[in-house]
């Protein structure tokens, strides 16, 4: 197959994909991984204002079909704090049927993405921009479960104004025993996460303040639950009217889970001996989980990093873990959605800031805050878009300051310095054509990219060039030159040539040629001679020049 039907093709699910399965791993990977996402799932389905089963859902379709039609063997896909923050204003404004509707539009848009071929431009997002959208999420999730760990009912926009409500209400009348549940739930996942790194800790630490909460009931007044209702989330309905205010949205969702679900396949690929995942791939498949999920009344998924990693480290090696967590939980939906209903939601409060916290690697975000000024300043810029803005923005903002930072590096790596004429040069020269040289000829190097970042001070430089007779401009060494360069360059001819200095260029490659050749500065020093492929040649002309304008000559 050829065309268009090959591209296809390419994309789609196929019999190879299950050679590595291993019924002994794959299984075992699946149910730990299952563990861990249970509480994970619940969490980010109340944060969403969906509630606790959407979250269930969400990870047992959308982690099912992105097992199946994904890029990468080991990816576990499902909700996650991310697509949460950004889902939260979505169901706010428009409810259940607008999450819907956005997820719809996001899977279509990703699954073109995927066709496109687009998977490949992951790449090209700095680690600084990456570390940044990190932290800022880690706080955001933290500062979202500040309502439910102080044992508060506030509502605010933007999340750090929910903190900040959160906190003087629970000033005004404190709910201790919320708090201390909390804060108990968050230091023993950390403690368990150093000690016991294989344990699914979320889930034995929640389990257990399910068990306290229940025994407590008996006694006082239990803290809040999951609402009741867990295994039936409603299943929305289309709001066609709503389609242009649900447009930009969308392209949120689908950015973010496009990035997220590329990252933590790069970070899959360098956890698995031998993995090597399909980019393009692995957006179509998370585009099919997003157009199905919320058919069935969950949310926009994208894969989760943390997830991923418990499924590499319980010894995954193909697809069929990730199809095994999604088992698992639904099977916990069938069985065990009684016992679900009693977790504390004070409880997944503490997973979740657990998580947050767990996601910041201190160790290197500290290393790019010491590398370089600009590191530092993209991670910041980042971090904070994220936790003011949104999540989309962030990162765009992030890759705005990163390509000035470039732009600003690489233009401090060209150079102009003037060049002696060594022995090369005078080899056919007497010793008074040399002093001749030497008096009345100059020759410059242009080093590396001469661009719209650096010809400024190209100018400026050469334009002060002292009383000479010829200026020779050697050009091989300049890697890159756009308009902007060319027409400094331009300009700085036309000054020396006005002031009585004639410039002579050498060494010009073919590709930048062309671009003087658009401006007419090629033609102009052809016709007149000044065009040299080699210094030598442009020498022995700035010679005869330099002759010219001796005494008696």
């Amino acid at each position: 197959m050829t065309g268009v039907p090959a591209r296809v093709a390419a994309l789609l699910p196929r019999r190879t994909d299950w050679t590595r399965a291993d019924l002994r791993r794959d299984p075992v990977a699946g149910v730990m991984v299952g563990l861990v996402a249970l509480p994970l799932a619940l969490g980010f389905g109340v944060s969403s204002g969906l509630g606790a089963g959407a979250g269930l859902v969400t990870a047992i379709v959308a982690g099912a079909l992105a097992a199946v039609f994904g890029g990468s063997r080991v990816q576990v896909s499902g909700p996650t704090g991310a697509m949460t923050v950004v889902l939260v204003p979505i169901v706010a404004q428009h409810g259940a049927d607008g999450v819907l509707v956005v997820g719809l539009m996001a899977g279509l848009l990703l699954v073109g993405l995927g066709g496109l071929g687009a998977g490949r431009f992951i790449r090209y997002v700095p680690v600084p921009v990456v570390e940044g959208f990190t932290l800022g999420i880690a706080a955001i999730i933290a500062l979202q479960q500040v309502p439910a760990a102080l044992g508060t009912d506030v509502h605010a926009e933007k999340v750090p104004a929910l903190a900040v409500r959160s906190v003087a209400a629970f000033a005004r009348d404190p709910q201790w025993v919320t708090l201390a549940l909390t804060a108990t739930v968050v230091a023993a996942i950390l403690v368990l996460g150093r000690l016991r790194p294989n344990w699914p800790g979320p889930l034995v630490v929640v389990a257990l303040a399910t068990v306290a909460n229940v025994a407590f009931s008996w006694g006082a007044t239990a803290i809040g639950t999951i609402p009741r209702g867990l295994p039936a989330p409603s299943i929305p309905t289309v709001p066609f009217s709503d389609l242009d205010a649900l447009l930009l949205p969308a392209v949120a969702v689908a950015a973010l889970a496009a990035l997220e679900s590329l990252l933590s396949a790069t970070v899959a690929d360098g956890m698995a001996v031998g993995e090597r995942h399909d980019p393009d791939r692995e957006l179509v498949g998370q585009g099919i989980a997003n157009l199905a999920a919320p058919l069935f009344g969950g949310l926009p998924a994208t894969a989760a990093i943390a997830r991923t990693a418990v499924n590499v480290r319980s010894g995954a090696v193909s697809r069929l873990a990730s199809l095994t967590h999604a088992v698992f939980l639904l099977v916990v939906v069938l069985v065990a959605a009684r016992w679900v209903e009693e977790i504390p939601l004070a409880a997944l409060a503490g997973v979740l800031i657990a998580t947050a916290v767990q996601m910041v690697r201190v160790s290197s975000v500290s290393t790019l805050v010491r590398s370089t000024r600009g590191d530092a300043l993209i991670l910041v810029v980042t971090a904070t878009a994220t936790l003011a803005l949104d999540l989309v923005t962030a990162v765009i903002l992030g890759l705005v300051v990163a390509g000035f930072v470039a732009l600003q590096q690489t233009a401090r790596t060209a150079r102009l310095e003037e060049t002696p004429f060594d022995d090369a040069d005078h080899t056919d020269h007497t010793a008074e054509e040399r002093a001749l040289l030497d008096d009345h000829v100059v020759a410059y190097r242009l080093e590396g990219p001469l661009f719209f970042a650096a010809a400024h001070d190209f100018l400026l430089e050469l334009s002060d060039v002292g009383d000479v007779r010829v200026v020779i401009l050697r050009m091989s060494r300049v890697t890159t030159l756009d308009a902007t360069g060319a027409h400094v360059l331009a300009d700085t001819i036309s000054r020396l040539e006005s002031r009585g200095t004639t410039v002579l260029l050498s060494g010009v490659r073919p590709e930048h040629e062309r671009v003087l050749r658009e401006l007419g500065v090629h033609r102009e020093l052809a016709d007149a001679r000044h065009l040299f492929a080699s210094t030598p040649d442009a020498i022995a002309h700035a010679r005869q020049h330099a002759s010219r304008g001796r005494p008696g000559a």
